[in-house]
């Protein structure tokens, strides 16, 4: 590697790795899964801990390892058990690639964990961040883990302007991260940046007087007034409008429900019978009975309180439900009966969560007439 295509010179970023791995042994935050990194706990923290915040993240890990406190007991459980402990997380393929991932491991390598970043990469769900990561902290291997802390701290630093969602700027931070890396300890290298980038190097408001990296940061808000402008990305996603109504079939204290195909986003979940309203059409007339229902299967039918917004990554989502009252001869399209407390117990997307309780007590006190 050309030292010219590093920006900063080799001596500089030498120093600024010992002064930053000197910073992560004393600032560094005391989570449970740094006190003793194997293998399994790790991969549930870099799992669980993907798009989501630590102080969130942090429940759903010890909930996950007292429920299945090894790869086999994961592997013995349901996929519905699973989707039901991760809800609330969001992104459930996640949740459906850990039971899968935990399979494998279990029965297909006896119970053996991989051992290099390439094998890991072989696991369901583990991508080229999350293989490095846990093969740099449990392993030891030399290999750089790059996630979007670490773009941000690395861009910034050496001052990249070109987008890091492009290869222009991508392939810079890559280059510069795996040779930057500690050839000692890489694991805690790996740590260190995305520590930095989470506590001090962070998207709005960087503390760079706080950082042990400023005195050779091409970006440094003192000299350049770069550091909130960087990093930069060439094109963001359409946030889409979504209308969505749930239709809540009941019949005395049973509710119907349906669970969704194993794709998209909600995908293995259990719902009411929803439908999206075409063309973007907003809430403005009483829906159709649900798939399968005719007038004569119902008695009475109306709205259940009012709409309301559930944000995804990319979608606007604005929910109602309507209320369906029949008798329990009648059969959904697809799906099945179920008494409201066995329903509440079945894995169900944040938006049904939202207002679960309210919709059961509903069903038999607030009917509409």
């Amino acid at each position: 590697m050309q030292e010219k295509s590093l920006r900063i010179p080799k001596k500089d970023w030498i120093e600024g790795r010992r002064r930053l791995l000197e910073w992560f042994d004393v600032h560094q935050r005391p989570l449970p899964w740094r006190e003793n990194p194997t293998p399994y706990a790790t991969w549930l923290c870099e799992i669980i801990m993907q798009q989501t915040r630590i102080e969130q993240g942090l429940r759903y890990w010890y909930d996950f390892l007292t429920l299945w406190p090894d790869v086999d007991a994961l592997a013995a459980s349901s996929l519905d058990d699973v989707l039901k402990a991760w809800q609330g997380l969001g992104y459930y393929s996640r949740a459906r690639n850990l039971h899968r991932a935990a399979q494998l491991i279990a029965h297909e390598r006896d119970g053996q964990f991989p051992t290099s970043a390439k094998e890991w990469k072989n696991i369901p769900g583990v991508g080229p961040y999350t293989a490095a990561a846990i093969a740099s902290i449990c392993q030891g291997e030399r290999v750089a883990a790059i996630d979007g802390n670490v773009l941000r701290v690395v861009s910034r630093l050496l001052g990249v302007q070109e987008p890091i969602d492009r290869p222009a700027g991508r392939n810079q931070i890559e280059t510069f991260s795996e040779e930057w890396l500690s050839e000692i300890k890489p694991g805690a290298h790996n740590e260190a940046v995305m520590e930095l980038g989470a506590t001090v190097c962070t998207p709005r408001a960087p503390q760079c007087p706080a950082c042990p990296l400023s005195d050779i940061c091409r970006s440094d808000q003192a000299n350049t007034g770069l550091t909130p402008l960087i990093p930069t990305k060439a094109g963001k996603v359409k946030v889409q409008d979504v209308h969505l109504t749930f239709h809540v079939v009941t019949s005395g204290q049973n509710v119907w429900m349906r669970q969704r195909p194993e794709n998209g986003v909600w995908g293995g979940l259990w719902e009411f019978p929803s439908h999206v309203e075409q063309d973007g059409k907003k809430h403005t007339t009483a829906p159709l009975p649900p798939k399968g229902m005719e007038e004569g299967d119902v008695s009475s039918h109306g709205a259940w309180g009012h709409s309301f917004e559930h944000i995804l990554s990319h979608r606007r989502l604005t929910c109602r439900f309507w209320i369906w009252k029949t008798d329990m001869n009648f059969k959904p399209f697809e799906g099945r009966w179920l008494s409201w407390k066995d329903a509440k117990k079945l894995a169900i997307p944040r938006a049904l969560d939202r207002f679960w309780l309210d919709l059961e007590k509903s069903q038999s006190t607030n009917m509409p007439s």
